[in-house]
């Protein structure tokens, strides 16, 4: 007889469990506990179907008046089953012959699936089924995220039955003292162990919007407790490091570096700038290594303030590395700091991938040597083979771009003097994404956060207008009145070349269009599959006021700073991100003219723009403000996504939600100082159950 489980793949061996559960990272009994279901089906009761709601699930027992194989538009089972109060056609585009004896004319069914109301009335395509009879289930039925020929059923048995095995192992008792859960109404009404009970069997009478939703106290108690997980971690990373030792960078005073830097700078910092640089400076000259990351919005000035703290590092006799994701913002770094420290007399190094072996050579020697006191470049940095006589201050920029375990090489690279106790330099991250408070609040609980909240004086506003593709010629007639005017112009492109999977307009080929309709000007293309010297050419004519236009993929995204370029014309605006969207905005605005960012979008042909796309252009039409964009940012994409997770090894809220959840959060942040206080083990019992050995990676 066919039961609900014929119409699922057959139970998997013991083997082939096994493999489904590894693949979904299901390996340890917590792991099995913590897979919560994706939703919950209610198979607790029977309805009519002349009850049934278009495209809303419904389950009913009725008989089987036809079946039969047919063949149009394709071979098909196709069932009519009578409830009494009217009937319905189920659709088997796969069966076997087990459907065949089930669902045979006269037999009595228990059916279940979405309903669909159409022409010929209702409809199911693919339901559940069974033979009619038996008690209805008592609870609902949990849909867990699964992986190809791991069914839900003995999923569900293998996550029930780990559940039993850690509760008779004591593996689920209390972690958090009972004096912090009464502080939150309903925390102290659910345990660990009758909450994830609760979640993977929940009764009927339950609220399904509350489960739905995540507010039900059961949630609310597993959210508190992965929040105070990560609260734990990044407290006691930040104990630990407070606890290692770092060189104190002192100034020499009114002949340091510092000073000396600060006077012959071509213009005054802003006061966010001379507060931040004095929150460094005290940083920088404590015995514990800084932690510190500096955000500001682009074009604000970060760069001179690194290259104060750069100042103050090589003023105490030390070396400084100064990191970037990319050859071209490395460059645009090493062309600044060049200007401003050679004529103090420090010698800046440039390490590449690029570089030839000569080259290479030369820079690993003076590095190696102490001779160059700065240090510049890209991944390379790094490597091996680069080794630095007295590394005491690693600066990363675009810090979200570099993984956890390039920010420790650099750290590795640490080489204290002979008997010295130090074990770490200090660390200064710098990301032109400012981060929103709740998310600084959590996963970067650890940083100190030093933020620059005011542009330079001289910065315009940029006109962001939001325009649909059929309006390109007006903006080809934009571009040519910029030009007129002597100013410059970014074309970014979302592709280098044709794509036979996306019908877009790229770069190469909007090239040759902007050529063709404007011979007279120069118009550049730049693009990351273009040889190093060859983007560097490119670069250099835009930069000098040469070429007219730079067409370009995202690869000026950061760094390039041409104060007469005056429009940015990004095409496909609906395939960037937020982030990325403003970071390619603050090209443009840096010099005393008007300037303007023209988002082209495009829809797939008669269908309409996402609901996604719009907002995020819609939030660039409202507003420059890199804060309120990052907030909008973290809110439609979610912190992975927002932090680039795959990157930085932030550990991810698999539960909790920022947005929702900043009640549980400030409690987490409290209760994590108080349990390291007075109650280490259990800190220790409860980071090490939820996070295992991923814990370490929240201190990179």
């Amino acid at each position: 007889m066919a039961t609900e489980a014929s119409t699922k793949p057959k139970t998997p061996s013991k083997t082939g469990l096994e493999a489904g559960l590894k693949k979904l990272g299901l390996e340890r009994d917590i792991d099995l506990a913590l897979h919560l279901p994706l939703r919950y089906e209610d198979e607790t009761q029977l309805q009519r179907l002349c009850d049934a709601q278009d495209g809303l699930p419904i389950q009913f027992e009725g008989t089987v008046t036809d079946s039969e194989v047919v063949f149009r538009p394709r071979r098909q089972l196709l069932v009519t089953v009578d409830d009494g109060t009217d009937a319905c056609k189920l659709r088997f585009f796969t069966f076997f012959p087990s459907h065949h004896k089930t669902l045979a004319a006269g037999q009595r069914v228990r059916i279940r699936g979405d309903v669909k109301r159409g022409f010929f009335g209702i409809e199911m395509v693919h339901p559940v089924f069974r033979a009619a009879g038996g008690p209805l289930p008592t609870a609902l039925t949990p849909v867990y995220p699964t992986a190809a020929g791991l069914g839900q059923n003995p999923l569900r048995r293998a996550v029930l039955a780990a559940l039993a095995r850690m509760a008779a192992a004591g593996e689920l008792a209390e972690t958090i003292p009972s004096q912090f859960l009464a502080e939150i109404v309903g925390l102290s009404s659910y345990s660990l162990h009758s909450s994830l009970s609760f979640l993977h069997n929940p009764q009927a009478d339950v609220s399904l919007a509350a489960l739905d939703d995540r507010s039900h106290p059961a949630w609310l108690r597993l959210k508190a407790e992965e929040l105070l997980a990560q609260q734990l971690s990044q407290a006691q990373a930040r104990v630990d490091r407070l606890a290692m030792r770092a060189p104190a960078l002192t100034p020499r005073g009114e002949t340091s570096f510092l000073q000396r830097l600060q006077a012959v700078l071509p213009f005054a910092l802003t006061r966010a700038q001379g507060r931040v640089v004095i929150e460094i400076s005290h940083d920088l000259n404590q015995r514990q290594p800084m932690h510190r990351l500096l955000q500001g919005d682009v074009g604000s000035g970060k760069t001179v303030v690194a290259a104060l703290a750069a100042a103050q590092c090589m003023d105490a006799g030390w070396q400084c590395a100064l990191m970037a994701p990319t050859e071209i913002l490395a460059e645009q770094h090493f062309r600044k700091l060049v200007g401003w420290l050679a004529p103090l007399g420090i010698e800046v190094a440039w390490l590449t991938g690029s570089q030839g072996k000569r080259e290479r050579a030369a820079m690993l020697a003076k590095v190696a040597s102490g001779q160059a006191q700065l240090v510049v470049g890209t991944h390379a940095v790094m490597q091996d083979k680069v080794e630095f006589a007295k590394l005491a201050l690693a600066i990363i920029d675009e810090q979200h771009r570099f993984g956890v375990r390039q920010r420790l090489a650099l750290r590795s690279k640490m080489n204290p003097n002979e008997g010295a106790q130090l074990s770490h330099p200090h660390m200064l991250m710098m990301t032109a994404t400012p981060i929103p408070r709740t998310l600084a609040m959590s996963v970067l609980a650890d940083l100190d956060v030093s933020t620059i909240d005011e542009l330079p004086p001289g910065r315009t506003p940029v006109l962001t207008k939001v325009l649909s593709e059929s309006k390109r010629f007006d903006v080809i007639e934009r571009v040519q009145g910029q030009i007129s005017q002597g100013r410059q112009v970014y074309w970014v492109c979302p592709l280098i070349e044709e794509s036979e999977a996306l019908d877009l307009s790229n770069a190469t080929a909007t090239h040759a269009e902007l050529s063709e309709a404007m011979p007279d000007v120069m118009v550049g293309l730049l693009h990351s599959r273009m040889p190093v010297a060859e983007k560097k050419a490119v670069m250099a004519l835009f930069e000098a006021g040469e070429m007219g236009i730079l067409v370009s993929t995202t690869v000026i995204e950061v760094g390039v700073d041409v104060p007469n370029a005056s429009l940015m014309v990004i095409e496909h605006a609906e395939r960037f991100g937020l982030s990325q969207l403003h970071q390619l905005r603050g090209r443009v605005g840096r010099g005393a003219a008007a300037s303007a960012c023209v988002l082209l979008y495009g829809t797939p042909e008669g269908g309409r723009l996402g609901e996604l796309a719009r907002e995020r252009l819609k939030v660039m039409a409202q507003t420059n403000d890199g804060f309120l964009v990052a907030q909008r940012d973290l809110e439609l994409r979610g912190p992975g996504e927002f932090l680039g997770a795959r990157q930085s090894g932030a550990a991810l809220l698999r539960f909790a939600d920022l947005q929702t959840d900043a009640p549980l959060l400030e409690w987490a942040r409290k209760t994590a100082q108080a349990m390291l206080q007075s109650h280490s083990i259990c800190a220790t019992q409860h980071t090490q159950r939820w996070l295992g050995g991923r814990a370490e990676l929240l201190s990179a």
